[in-house]
């Protein structure tokens, strides 16, 4: 049955109290243009310059890489706090708000919403553009949509007190967004600390951080710089079981079922754990290459090729998986040492990954030999003291992948809110 509580429109069904405007008819349209690089004069000022490399994630644009002095300015379109700005070339459809007076180069249109116009809906609604201007586009190599046409664009328009609404909402979405990330980075700014801190110093017996300036003599000199005394280093094929990789030539074993195939695409440098969005699939051959490089609980990943050094260790129940050739397993022997405490050392800043660095600078870039692998040294704790620190770290990856995924519940509840509210599919 109709709805009569919606209309057909050019861009869509939408409720019958909704207007369909273009985009020149809600206000002014200004696109930027680019004084002359060649006098140096122009650049340099207190005047921000946006490009679409300055237009991402952030709403509000503020500063940007490139500025205007007062003299370029007078080459450029200035545009008021609150205009909207969308890339017309190049990678088409970001969207971005200025915060203050600034100037756009000429890949932006700048958009100045009339004053009936909210103007943080008018932000929001922008994003519906993008589908239109690829549309329009086609399939130059260098997409270019113009100012007459970016005029012509169509958008959908309720009644002023919806729009306010309507914007209140994404708002409000996009603050909480803001939090999360905001709680992120301070997680890792913490972590970051604590892993410096804990790698160095470690723990004493009650459990508190060692002192190097309070007592001294509590730290020795080694060959991974200044220690705990208790600590002792040692190389990693002294604490393997095993050090081998994966072998080439199973693309032809690839399967949409299976066992885990894991590459350096799995491994990432922001902790330890296995990062598994793309991951691929194996049938593996029978024989010993299947078994040599199976993976099971506590073996220690590092990348020996391109990014070299780069740690995952696998955790408990992970299943049955392998490693290609890009990647060395290490069998730790858990009798001897805590895995992760061994992961996180070598994934460390510091002395673990001070090493890899010091291969690459030596010309191991093309890879690094098993040998080499093996001769990777780590510092040793009491095992009391390696299982307090990566519980203590354990903790905070922990916080941080679980606002990682607040986060990602948060970006997707916004985009379902802007399909919702913008189209009027669901009223306010």
């Amino acid at each position: 049955m109709p709805n009569n509580n919606f209309q057909d429109s050019l861009i869509g069904l939408l409720p019958n109290n909704w207007e369909i405007r273009t985009v020149e008819s809600l206000g002014k349209v200004i696109t930027g243009t680019t004084p002359r690089t060649s006098h140096s004069e122009f650049y340099g000022g207190d005047i921000p310059f946006v490009s679409p490399a300055d237009l991402g994630d952030k709403r509000y644009i503020s500063r940007t890489q490139t500025t205007l002095t007062n003299e370029g300015v007078k080459q450029a379109r200035l545009l008021p706090p609150d205009s909207i700005l969308v890339t017309c070339i190049g990678i088409l459809g970001k969207v971005g708000q200025a915060q203050t007076t600034l100037t756009t180069n000429q890949q932006i249109n700048g958009f100045v919403p009339l004053s009936e116009i909210d103007a943080s809906f008018t932000y929001w609604v922008m994003h519906l553009l993008k589908a239109q201007l690829q549309v329009k586009a086609g399939l130059q190599v260098v997409p270019i949509v113009n100012k007459s046409t970016f005029s012509r664009l169509l958008l959908p328009l309720p009644p002023l007190p919806e729009q306010r609404r309507i914007a209140e909402i994404l708002d409000a979405a996009d603050a909480a967004i803001r939090r999360t990330e905001r709680v992120i980075v301070k997680l890792r700014d913490l972590k970051a600390g604590l892993l410096h801190d804990l790698l160095t110093r470690g723990l004493d017996t009650a459990g508190r951080l060692r002192d190097p300036q309070a007592h001294p003599e509590q730290f020795k000199d080694s060959p991974l710089g200044r220690v705990p005394r208790e600590w002792e280093a040692s190389h990693l094929s002294d604490i393997a079981k095993r050090i081998t990789s994966g072998s080439r030539g199973w693309a032809a074993y690839y399967s949409d079922i299976g066992p885990r195939f894991l590459r350096i695409g799995n491994l990432t440098r922001e902790h330890i754990n296995l990062r598994l969005d793309n991951v691929v699939h194996v049938q593996p051959p029978q024989g010993s290459e299947g078994s040599r490089t199976v993976v099971q609980e506590g073996d220690l990943l590092i990348s020996i090729t391109a990014d070299l050094g780069v740690i995952g260790v696998i955790p408990s129940g992970f299943g049955e998986a392998y490693v290609n050739q890009h990647i060395a397993l290490v069998k730790v022997d858990v009798s001897k040492v805590n895995p992760r405490w061994v992961g996180m050392y070598l994934a460390g800043a510091g002395a673990g990954q001070n090493q890899f660095y010091r291969l690459n600078d030596m010309g191991a870039k093309s890879g690094l030999n098993l040998p080499t692998v093996g001769a990777v040294t780590i510092a040793l704790p009491p095992r009391r003291e390696q299982d307090a620190i990566t519980n203590i770290l354990d903790f905070h990856d922990t916080r941080i992948q679980a606002e990682q995924t607040t986060l990602a519940k948060l970006r997707q509840v916004k985009q379902g809110l802007m399909d919702d509210l913008l189209t009027g599919r669901v009223r306010v």
